[in-house]
């Protein structure tokens, strides 16, 4: 499950930058440009959320009940 995580921030980091690359900054909401920065936004996500899944296995194996 570990090796998963690490994956999907992999996965996510290279649709960023991919898409980061598609963006036409003349027009940014038009067009492949909007269809760019929704993936960007969407690929931020998935990195935020494996971040914070990987603190909390960190916090749930600290923990000393």
């Amino acid at each position: 499950m570990k090796i998963f995580r690490y994956i999907i921030i992999v996965v996510a980091l290279a649709l960023l930058i991919y898409n980061a690359t598609k963006l036409n900054f003349e027009s940014l909401f038009v067009g492949d440009s909007k269809v760019a920065i929704i993936c960007i936004l969407a690929s931020a996500c998935a990195i935020l959320l494996m971040v914070i899944l990987n603190i909390s296995y960190r916090i749930k194996g600290n923990r000393k009940v």
